[in-house]
């Protein structure tokens, strides 16, 4: 089994990896033997997170990418081709969150969460993708959307708009590549803290409402680590199109 979930041999890019899941998702791909790149906004924070994969004998980059500039991506991808070697697994965690209803949110807001969760996991995974059609090897993408985009909640409009457009993107894609070798999967996390959601989660409206789940509690970060390591690895060599909850039971509730 352990063999099954090796990434050994692949070159692993991870998007918004600056922190919280991002950050996570890296180590445990470098842990797993892949050639970890790195991508986000905060390069004080790759760089420590670097050093801390290092450290632990990881394989890590730096890869300096902003998922919202189409250039930037084109000299990743040749970046990666030249010093690291074709990147094989992409997980595409980038993301931003602005508490709205769609009634109130502005076009401002809108647009840059669009931008960012759905045309930028668009952007990157076109990227990755026409680079291993061309050189014609097989490769897998994990897309981290939301339950939110599976059902929707209160709060957080944009957001879950913009994941349930990566849900579908998921499987358009899924039926697209899956001929070329490559396979393309979604993880739906529920409520797991965050800089993005700690704030509300850590207040006593978020506490009552988390007491009201099945599991009554926020997940823990290693309760990922299998489902990314499956969706990423040979371990799920006939898994394509899958939209993967990790909630705890969350769905079964009202969101």
């Amino acid at each position: 089994m352990h063999e099954r979930l090796t990434l050994r041999n692949k070159v692993a890019l991870v998007t918004g990896a600056s922190s919280g899941l991002g950050a996570h998702f890296s180590r445990v791909l470098a842990m797993a033997g892949a050639r970890v790149l790195i991508s986000g906004r905060r390069q004080d924070k790759l760089d420590q997170l670097a050093d801390r994969i290092s450290d632990n004998q990881g394989d890590v980059l730096v890869l300096p990418m902003d998922v919202t500039d189409e250039d930037s991506i084109r000299h990743a991808i040749v970046s990666s081709n030249e010093n690291t070697g074709p990147i094989t697994v992409l997980v595409n965690n980038a993301g931003v969150a602005y508490p709205d209803r769609l009634v109130n949110a502005t076009e401002e807001a809108w647009d840059r969460t669009m931008d960012t969760n759905l045309k930028g996991v668009w952007r990157v995974s076109r990227a990755v993708c026409r680079n291993l059609l061309d050189l014609e090897l097989p490769g897998s993408i994990v897309n981290i959307a939301s339950i939110l985009g599976l059902h929707p909640g209160f709060g957080a409009g944009s957001y879950a708009v913009s994941k349930a457009g990566v849900i579908h993107m998921t499987r358009v894609m899924a039926l697209e590549l899956g001929r070329g070798r490559i396979r393309v999967n979604a993880i739906c996390p529920g409520y797991f803290k965050t800089d993005m959601n700690k704030d509300y989660l850590e207040s006593s409206k978020g506490r009552e409402y988390i007491n009201r789940t099945p599991a009554r509690r926020t997940g823990e970060f290693h309760e990922l680590d299998i489902p990314l390591l499956m969706l990423a690895s040979d371990a799920g060599s006939f898994i394509n199109g899958a939209v993967l909850p990790v909630d705890g039971g969350h769905l079964l509730n009202s969101l």
